[in-house]
């Protein structure tokens, strides 16, 4: 399935079967994500993109060929048959002062990412296909045992998101934490807060079913914005939860750049503000940096996607606590290859939590 361009019907298109280069290998699509991202590409706002594209940028697949042996990071071998994912990051040189120096491989500007910055004329490099191709160097990752489908792509690539995001919060035993945003990065967020150490996590976004899905994860209160609608009062939920002092950590994972004055207000003085949803341009926003970060002492830190880290250890939790967080609850839908477009204008109309292409 074909995103031809901005705002353009998806066209439904047939390739040769792919064969894997040295080094490379080629799955048999399981199930791939409709998620945010998605729609923003459909929406055309994430700048040059190389149409035409084949959307789906987390995915799982069955190795059906590869060419030469692949091993995991643990150096056991990927055998034809297993259930993978795969970082869908690909091309960081490892080389550039990002890379070297800053230790920030997600500013790589060689970076690329399956389903995004891949062009449906290169080949199968999206998970929308009943084909992908690995191309060599990207790293395969099976799923550890006690993971399931449905509940690695229930979290998708919110997981990894979510835990770069707490991580980068730098989340202290007992801290209380907000969640401004419910979609699977706040709610992947909400999760691993806790297991950073969060005695309470509250989340605040909408609609209904996802603050349902935040309280199924183990958010002690939520509040909905549509109920809601004045920031000063919704502020005011949190510091009456806080003694009136605010939040220990905030993670806006809202994608509306309205949420971050909202957000620095929830914050306590000498606390943490983490935007991590801000992954488009939609806009610019007024703060006083006085009385936002200066006076406050507020610390604000940016977070940029993810790295592979940040997918292996958070697939580990995922196993390690699945009986715990049932990701595989966030999944609302899912469509056949056919069905692409629907799912896409479920997401857009915020009428699932997570849907999945199923080819």
């Amino acid at each position: 399935m074909v995103m031809p361009g901005p705002r353009q019907p998806l066209e439904e298109r047939r390739y040769p079967e792919p064969r894997p280069q040295p080094g490379g290998a080629v799955l048999e699509t399981l199930a791939s994500e409709v998620c945010g991202t998605d729609v923003h590409l459909h929406h055309g706002h994430l700048g040059t993109v190389p149409w035409p594209l084949i959307p789906g940028h987390v995915s799982v697949g069955r190795v059906l060929e590869t060419n030469g042996p692949l091993l995991d990071v643990e150096g056991r071998a990927i055998e034809t048959g297993a259930v993978v994912t795969f970082y869908d990051v690909f091309g960081i040189c490892g080389a550039c002062w990002h890379c070297t120096v800053a230790k920030a491989g997600t500013r790589c500007p060689s970076r690329r990412v399956y389903g995004i910055t891949t062009s449906a004329d290169e080949g199968l490099l999206g998970g929308w296909a009943e084909r992908i191709e690995i191309l060599p160097g990207v790293r395969l990752v099976p799923l550890p045992e006690g993971l399931s489908l449905e509940a690695f792509m229930g979290g998708g690539c919110g997981a990894p998101t979510g835990f770069h995001a707490v991580e980068r919060a730098g989340i202290a035993l007992g801290d209380t934490v907000v969640v401004q945003g419910s979609g699977p990065v706040g709610l992947s967020a909400a999760a691993f807060a806790q297991l950073a150490g969060a005695l309470r996590v509250l989340v605040v976004g909408a609609p209904a079913d996802r603050l349902e899905a935040a309280r199924a994860l183990g958010a002690e209160d939520v509040l909905d914005i549509d109920a809601e609608r004045d920031p000063a009062r919704r502020v005011a939920w949190v510091r009456e939860r806080t003694h009136g002092r605010g939040a220990d950590v905030v993670i806006e994972a809202t994608g509306n750049p309205k949420a971050v004055p909202e957000g620095l207000e929830m914050t306590r003085d000498a606390g943490r503000y983490v935007v991590v949803g801000q992954y488009t341009d939609v806009g610019d926003v007024a703060i006083n940096p006085h009385r936002h970060l200066n006076r406050r002492h507020v610390e604000l830190r940016g977070c940029w996607g993810y790295e592979y880290t940040h997918l292996h250890r958070a697939l580990l939790l995922m196993a390690r606590h699945a009986a715990r967080f049932r990701f595989e609850r966030l999944i609302s839908r899912e469509y056949p290859l056919a069905g692409a477009a629907e799912g896409l204008a479920a997401m857009e109309r915020a009428e699932v939590v997570k849907a999945l292409i199923r080819p």
